[in-house]
Order: C-alpha cells, then structure tokens, then sequence
C-alpha cells in the first residue's frame, strides 16, 4: 500500500517536471521568435527599401524644344484679324524661315501675321497651298524665327504612344495651347471634300481621300496647321481635322487627325520648286463607283464590289494611250486596292508626271493588266 504511494507521488512529480520544462522552453521560443518573413528575407538578403518621392513632369521638356516653333497664322483683312490657324517653322535658309501649315487656312487669305510665343508678330508670305494634301507654305524673314523644329517620322510611331499637339484652339486668348494623348491609330484613310460637297455616285474632283494619323489630343478649331509631335518634341504631324458629331449621329469625342510630316515636307518641297503649286498627273478618264454605275445601268457585273468604273476615256489621255475602254473597272494600281474613285485619285497622286504605272482592271468578267504612262 504504501509503495503504491510512492509510486504515485513519483508519478505525480515527474509530471510537474516535465510541465516545468515544457513552459521554460515555451517561454524562451517566444522570447527568440522570428517572423518568417523575416527569416525567407534574411536568407536572400532583403533589405527594405526606402520611403521615396515621385515626381512626374510629364512632356514639358518635348514642349519645350518645339514651344518656340510654333506659330500663330493670322489671317488679316483691313487690319483686323479675321480668322487664324497654326503652324510650325520647319525649315530655314539665308533668307526665310519657312512654316508648314494647311491649305485650308490660308486659302481665302489676302494677307497673313505671324505671331510668335513672346508675342512677337511679323508679315507672311505664302508661297502656296493645295487642296489635295491641305498643305501650305509660309515663308517669314529669317531673323523673326525663335526656334526650327526638329522634325520626327510618323512611320517609327507606334499606336499608344505619348503624342502631343501644339495650337491655338477657339480664340486667340487660349494662343499656344497644349494636349496630349496618344497616336489612335495609322494610315487612316479618311474622306474630305470641299464646300461644294460631292455626289455619292459620281465622285468629282470635290471630294478626295487622305492617308492620315488618328489622335486623341484634344484638338479644335484653330489647331488647323499646328504639330503633332512625339514624346521627344520631333514633328511626327501637321494637325489637320478631326470628326464630330455631325459626322454620324452617335455622339464623337477626341477623334482627331494630322497629316503625316513625311507627305505634308514633301508637299511643300514641292510647292517650292513649282512657283507655288503642286503638278498632280492626270488618267484622263470620267469614273464611276460601282454603286453609280450599277444605278446608271453600265454593264457592271453583280459581283463587283468595289473599284472605280470607267465612264468615259478622254481622247488623247494618258489613258486611251494606254488601251483603257469605257466600262473597265480599275481595281488596283500598282497592286494598292482600288476602293472607289476617291482611291484611284489617291494613288495617282502618288506619282509625278510621266511615271509608268501598272492597272489591274476587270474587263469582260476577266482581270487585266494595263501599262499606262501618266501626262500632266
């Protein structure tokens, strides 16, 4: 009986022990702990890092080097300034800084002020314009010019990427506005036409198409003729048009477009070399669209879709020369789909004056190709 006490008594101490032991090695684990975080930090070295503050200037240093650049066109009438537009100088030689701006700005002008960011303003002289590529050239004396533009290539733009336009929107008191966004989109072929309009069916010289950059930079009246630059300040564009509600009936916002700086220098080289004007060569055909042909009952087959339909072939034309007849429809020149008339007009003026092209038209249901060396 009584080691049966013992044993319990034994039993009873070495559990008070062990429970001892438990807490004291508990206790010291606590007291040690390390966060995991901590230990998988440790092991690769981590250290935190420090509180910093982030600053964002934005494009002011791109607005910068092409700020001083931009110019105000000023159309003048009695020594009041009736309208105005934007541009850029592009160029400058001995003599003359020269401005890129649209034809639509300068085309009702008698004379024109340039006007400067330090409020400067100097007479301008315009060269000439066209309607086609809404291009014009202004020149100025050489020592009125603050800044020449660095000029950029459209073509190394990619869509997302960080634009920004430079103009004088709504009324002179917003003089030298910028916005940015970003390039929308390239090679928009957008249609234009002049204030005597078009007909749908019969696409005359009042209406043409443009191969143009799309943007989100908010753009207004008064923009017309200013840059469209990239984030490094280099003119990728000559801002130019853009879509609004009138266009359709669902509501538009911040669709605009620039004229691709490539064509708009290229046009005005060639304004410069020709007294003022550009020397587009001439088919020498009266075209349809397939729709209109269709409604004036040519025999255009159902599966035509699109292309330009030959109406009529001028006598002597660079057409007749090169075989075309009445009632070929003219799908590609030089493999560049033919869409409509507007198309076809579009891709001859790619050309000069006796450059030979090749035509794929549908003839009798069959495609063929026709050499045509195009005259003025």
């Amino acid at each position: 009986m009584e080691n049966k006490k013992n044993n319990k008594s034994i039993q009873v101490l070495i559990i008070l022990l062990v429970i001892v032991l438990v807490a004291v090695v508990a206790i010291d684990l606590i007291a040690n702990y390390v966060p995991l975080k901590e230990i998988f930090s440790n092991t690769v070295n981590y250290t935190s890092s420090k509180e910093v503050t982030v600053t964002d200037k934005g494009i002011a240093d791109a607005v910068d080097k092409l700020y001083n650049a931009t110019v105000i066109v000023k159309i003048e009438a009695n020594g009041k300034t009736t309208g105005w537009g934007s541009g850029v100088v592009y160029k400058k030689d001995k003599k003359y800084g020269y401005i890129l701006t649209n034809h639509h700005v300068v085309e009702k002008a008698n004379s024109i002020k340039i006007g400067f960011p330090d409020e400067s303003e100097v007479d301008g002289e315009v060269i000439g314009s066209d309607e086609y590529a809404d291009v014009a050239l202004v020149r100025i004396p050489v020592n009125s010019v603050l800044e020449v533009a660095e000029i950029g290539k459209s073509e190394d733009v990619r869509a997302g990427d960080t634009v920004f336009a430079i103009g004088t929107p709504v009324g002179l008191e917003y003089s030298f506005t910028v916005t940015r966004g970003i390039l929308s989109g390239k090679n928009r072929m957008v249609e234009m036409s002049s204030s005597s309009g078009n007909n749908f069916f019969n696409q005359t010289s009042d209406s043409w198409v443009m191969k143009l950059l799309q943007i989100d930079a908010s753009i207004n009246q008064g923009n017309s003729g200013g840059p469209l630059a990239n984030s490094n300040g280099e003119v990728i564009g000559i801002t130019n048009s853009k879509l609004s509600s009138s266009y359709s009936s669902a509501s538009i916002e911040n669709m605009g477009f620039a004229i691709p700086i490539e064509d708009a220098v290229s046009v005005a080289e060639k304004i410069s070399e020709n007294n003022g004007k550009v020397k587009y060569p001439v088919l020498g055909v009266k075209t349809y669209t397939v729709e209109g042909a269709k409604y004036n009952k040519l025999p255009i087959d159902d599966d035509v879709t699109y292309g330009a339909v030959i109406a009529e072939v001028i006598s002597g034309s660079a057409a007749a020369k090169g075989g075309l007849k009445e009632n070929d429809v003219i799908i590609s020149i030089e493999d560049k789909k033919v869409e409509n008339t507007l198309y076809l007009k579009y891709y001859l003026n790619r050309y000069s004056v006796g450059d030979k092209v090749t035509l794929t038209v549908i003839r009798d249901g069959k495609e063929k190709k026709i050499s045509v060396t195009l005259k003025d």
